[in-house]
């Protein structure tokens, strides 16, 4: 009498593909606890671009920088504020206003003419510290 082999997994089989599973699960588990981060970091770091290269922009078109974030919106060089993502604020970015010029002052200003310092480039205002060790305020 001849005796047919059963078709299915031993429990050898079985407990083998388990192990092997936890083991690249164990490995995969740390790359993705920092997903989330990664993601905000991209994040900030295309607001940031965004908001330079916009400011960059209006100093080329009206020959001074802006005064406030604002005021790249108000004049459609922006549809909003970016928002920082670490500190979930649009209005928590850091400003960097131009120096104050030691030259002679010009003519008065004329009715509506902006005098004060512009806004020439931009920084979180996030405490936290980057994956890589740098500061997210200076990004």
């Amino acid at each position: 009498m001849v005796r047919s082999r059963s078709k299915g997994f031993t429990l050898l089989e079985l407990i083998i593909v388990v192990a092997m599973i936890g083991i690249l699960a164990t490995m995969v588990m740390p790359a993705l606890k920092d997903m989330p981060r990664r993601a905000k970091e991209a994040v900030l770091k295309t607001n940031l671009h965004t908001l330079r290269e916009t400011i960059d922009m209006f100093y080329g078109d009206q020959g001074r920088y802006p005064e406030s974030l604002e005021e790249l919106v108000d004049e459609k060089y922006l549809r909003v504020v970016p928002v920082d993502p670490f500190t979930g604020s649009s209005e928590a970015w850091v400003l960097v206003l131009e120096e104050e010029s030691d030259e002679e002052p010009g003519p008065p200003p004329e009715d509506g003419e902006v005098t004060g310092p512009g806004v020439v480039d931009v920084h979180s205002s996030s405490e936290l510290m980057a994956l890589d060790g740098t500061a997210y305020a200076d990004w």
